[in-house]
């Protein structure tokens, strides 16, 4: 019998033995046309957006409030007089007409107008006349008379006494308006006014020049607050239900 050496070289094992096995890979399935479905959703949603915003923001600029146009109409100096005894003081009475244009599309209540009247930064008085409404883009005039009797004027001696050798003394006058207007739910409280700057001729007692400017304007606050008060969680209990916001100007 002949023996049959194998050689060192030759492997035990076929190659086909060492063949690793086999992987499967599994595609997720999509279902056909999806990604065109969402990205024409998708388009319509811009397009809509893009057609009604012009329409809001049209909206918002017609019925955001804004602050009434105060203005000065009528300004008359009926007295003025000067007394240096027993003490320096001042006698004056002035008539004015405040026009009050209200420009947006809500009814304004106010309260009261005060009109105050300064000399070199001392207030030497005021005034404060009733309250009333001024419909939606309407327009009123409110009257209001100062009249100051006796009032000192100790620290500003000397620089008065200039005034009355110059014959025209300045004063400076501020009106102010107080109201609140209702817009749906919600209830808003304004404050504006309006500075003057007066100057009397005093050799005949008449306004000489007069200038005047709005000291706040919408439609940007100086101040904010906001106060809720149970207007959704509380509508049905019988409670009160809005929304008060304030807007404080300074």
């Amino acid at each position: 019998m002949r023996s049959t050496r194998l050689s060192d070289s030759q492997p035990l094992l076929s190659d086909s033995q060492h063949q690793e096995p086999p992987y499967v890979v599994l595609l997720t399935y999509q279902p056909p046309h999806t990604h065109r479905l969402l990205s024409k959703s998708c388009r319509r949603c811009l397009i809509c957006f893009a057609t009604l915003l012009p329409f809001l923001a049209a909206a918002a600029y017609l019925l955001w409030p804004s602050d009434p146009d105060l203005s000065i109409v009528r300004l008359r100096l009926d007295r003025l007089h000067f007394h240096t005894r027993p003490k320096i003081s001042l006698d004056i009475t002035l008539d004015l007409t405040i026009k009050v244009r209200n420009k947006d599309f809500y009814s304004i209540d106010y309260d009261s107008l005060l009109v105050a009247i300064d000399y070199r930064g001392k207030r030497l008085g005021s005034v404060m006349s009733d309250g009333g409404d001024i419909k939606a883009r309407g327009t009123s005039n409110i009257n209001a008379t100062l009249v100051l009797d006796g009032v000192e004027i100790l620290s500003d001696v000397i620089p008065l006494l200039e005034d009355l050798a110059k014959g025209a003394i300045p004063f400076d006058m501020t009106s102010q308006i107080s109201g609140k207007f209702g817009v749906f739910f919600f209830d808003l409280h304004l404050k504006t006014q309006i500075s003057c700057e007066v100057i009397v001729n005093t050799r005949n007692q008449k306004i000489a020049r007069q200038s005047c400017y709005p000291e706040v304007k919408f439609p940007f606050f100086t101040g904010f607050t906001c106060i809720l008060i149970d207007h959704f969680l509380h509508a049905y209990n019988g409670r009160s239900n809005y929304l008060s916001i304030t807007f404080n100007y300074s």
